[in-house]
């Protein structure tokens, strides 16, 4: 009789380090600063939103770090709604992820990838769209061997990241002569919102680290490195985004850094180390975006592979490569998925991916409630209550998430309820495919 073929545990913590960090640090930590800034009117409140918005995600990383530990399941979000709300909940969950937000995500990354390489080696910007594919077909590629292969590239990837990071912070902390606290800025955001708009960008910049999740069935030992990881990679992300924000501040006057929006960093960068060092930023964007893209290229076709799994997604997607012990066909899937929406739909690849991420919010909500009703739960035996990671400050900790997660949901329909009908609209559209599969696998 034939092996079964199983993912492969072979993920430590450093790869899940370097996933959480990776996937999460893309491009908004080097062209946020202005806009986080004019949103709030002071270099003041514009640090306090980086640093509110780090405080919800920490709070909200230490929920679902217990929740993992409880559920170590691949599928991530999607195993632990479906869990603990059943499949219905968990089904639409993972369709909203997969079939829409996913292949929108990926797309708008790697087309911002694909502009800046047009633009660094003198191309025409028409260009980008089959940089773009040519970017996800590569990471498509990285991915279809081994796991190890596309963990050690998130590693490389993420270490290289994190060297304009912390250039920007130690330049701005030592060598920067502006008053980073106290500046105002004389061309605020007119629309309103103020603070409460800043807090609600930064949480979108530091929304993936969830993700990690997803590969929880592939991590050596996913009920320890799981929480180490997503409390670990949480933390250093906040205190990168403070930090670089805090450093560019430091740096350049705020209605300069307003001026100057998505260049802002580039002109601290320059004024370290002239016009190399504006190039050699460039470069380390596209390689922290190529990082960016395989975390999201590893993470998403697992929820797939594991929704196969439970019947509820295209059989074929739940076949592992015997000698890779990936999941190819997921991962072809959403890569082809994601070149198609590149190369059909351009322009509105970054309104869907915004429009899905309310949905997702949703969803977090429920999973962050979660932590409270598997508190009442029978731990499984084998589980060592006095080794199980628990939330600390419970049940302060969780609070804060869930406040965190309202605040968004309730931001977005304010701001842009149109978005969030059309959200809950592609959301509800799972349900005819949910009961087609129900049915199906009723008949077997």
């Amino acid at each position: 009789m034939p092996q079964k073929v199983e993912l492969k545990r072979s993920m430590g913590i450093w790869s899940g380090l370097s996933l959480v960090i990776g996937t999460v640090i893309g491009s908004g930590i080097f062209f946020k600063q202005a806009g986080v800034l004019q949103t709030a009117g002071s270099s003041t409140l514009g640090l306090l939103a980086w640093l509110t918005g780090g405080v919800i995600t920490l709070a909200a990383g230490l929920t679902i770090a217990e929740i993992g530990a409880r559920l170590p399941k691949t599928g991530g979000l999607y195993s632990y709604i479906e869990s603990l709300y059943g499949p219905v909940a968990g089904f639409l969950t993972g369709w909203m992820q997969v079939v829409i937000y996913a292949p929108a995500v990926i797309a708008s990354i790697a087309g911002y990838a694909a502009f800046l390489t047009a633009n660094f080696i003198g191309l025409p910007t028409s260009s980008a769209t089959w940089i773009a594919v040519i970017y996800v077909a590569f990471i498509a590629g990285i991915n279809l061997f081994e796991n190890r292969v596309a963990a050690s590239f998130q590693v490389i990837t993420t270490s290289i990241k994190l060297i304009p990071i912390a250039i920007l912070i130690i330049y701005g902390l030592f060598f920067g002569k502006v008053n980073a606290l106290g500046q105002t800025v004389s061309d605020t955001v007119s629309h309103g919102g103020g603070f409460g708009m800043a807090i609600l960008a930064t949480l979108f910049a530091y929304d993936g680290w969830i993700l990690l999740a997803n590969i929880a069935g592939e991590l050596k030992n996913p009920r320890r490195d799981l929480p180490r990881s997503i409390v670990g990679g949480v933390s250093l992300i906040v205190v990168a985004y403070v930090g670089v924000s805090f450093g560019v501040y430091h740096a350049l006057p705020s209605d300069r850094i307003v001026a100057l929006q998505n260049n802002a960093t580039f002109a601290v960068v320059r004024a370290a180390f002239g016009d190399f060092g504006g190039r050699a930023l460039s470069i380390a964007i596209i390689i922290s975006m190529l990082g960016t893209l395989n975390g999201k290229m590893i993470s998403f076709p697992r929820m797939a592979y594991a929704m196969s799994l439970d019947g509820l997604f295209p059989k074929y997607l739940s076949k592992l490569t015997r000698k890779t012990q990936e999941p190819t066909n997921a991962i072809l899937t959403v890569a082809l998925m994601t070149i198609a929406l590149a190369i059909v739909y351009t322009n509105g690849v970054d309104r869907l991916s915004d429009i899905a991420i309310f949905t997702i919010w949703i969803f977090y909500t429920a999973a962050f409630f979660g932590v409270f009703i598997l508190r009442h739960q029978t731990l499984d035996k084998n589980v060592d209550p006095a080794t199980l990671f628990k939330t600390p400050l419970f049940p302060i900790t969780p609070l804060v998430a869930i406040i965190g997660a309202l605040f968004v949901i309730g931001s977005t329909v304010i701001n842009d309820f149109s978005g969030a009908v059309i959200s809950i609209i592609l959301v509800l559209i799972g349900l005819p495919v949910f009961y087609y599969y129900q049915h199906k696998r009723q008949q077997q």
